[in-house]
């Protein structure tokens, strides 16, 4: 009898560790609301392709941090319609190093996948290291966080057959040096398998996700993502 109270008390115990430990990951706050809740003046960098360049989501974020956090956001768009992570690391210390960022954002793997700009995975993986470990060997305190975007769909996921291999490899990446990843492409994905036609009004052109789209599903990803 006494052992089965033992038990009991035992797993009431780490019952409410568990509880605990999922309540403060729930509201865990990234470096950069952490600092701005610090009052301290934060330069984020955007860094990727046209989903970035041309992406609703970045005017988006940008508004709901100033909202928040008036006078002390810097938020610069250094995206690039058309590029893939080779211009990345090409232009990395005039786009990004140079702007003395305190966040970075990250993503070109949409751009990698595609047939015709010839990266190997190992090739975007490889680039993809270079610029964190440039960045960080810079500044050793930037916070950079890495995104899968939306997948493709229709002619542009013939162009980029290996799209998943792609958005894993940036996983794995976030992984091996600990960094943030917010993995919009699961949620994109729920949407795809669950109402085709959601996600069409949501990435009317089948790649570029609209102000909708990026309203429902990539702002608020990553506005929980950082904490807010």
């Amino acid at each position: 009898m006494k052992n089965t109270k033992f038990i009991l008390i035992a797993i009431s115990i780490l019952a409410l560790i568990l509880l605990t430990f999922k309540a403060v990951s729930a509201n865990h706050e990234s470096q950069l609301i952490d600092n701005l809740n610090q009052g301290k003046p934060q330069t984020i960098v955007t860094y990727g392709t046209s989903l970035t360049e041309v992406g609703p989501w970045v005017g988006q974020l940008r508004i709901a941090l100033e909202a928040k956090y008036p006078n002390l956001v810097n938020l610069i768009n250094s995206g690039k319609a058309g590029m893939w992570s080779t211009w990345g690391v090409d232009n990395l210390d005039e786009r990004v190093i140079e702007k003395r960022p305190d966040t970075v954002f990250i993503e070109f793997a949409i751009n990698d996948a595609h047939v015709a700009n010839h990266i190997t995975l190992a090739q975007a993986k490889a680039n993809l290291e270079n610029m964190i470990s440039r960045i960080h060997k810079v500044n050793r305190h930037v916070e950079i966080i890495l995104m899968t975007m939306n997948p493709p769909v229709g002619e542009s996921l013939e162009k980029r057959p290996d799209m998943e291999a792609y958005y894993q490899m940036y996983r794995d990446v976030a992984k091996k040096y600990k960094l943030t990843l917010i993995d919009h492409e699961k949620q994109w994905q729920r949407i795809l398998k669950t109402d085709t036609a959601l996600f069409k009004q949501y990435v009317p052109d089948g790649l570029h996700p609209g102000t909708t789209g990026c309203e429902q599903v990539i702002t608020p990803g990553i506005l929980k993502a950082i904490g807010m």
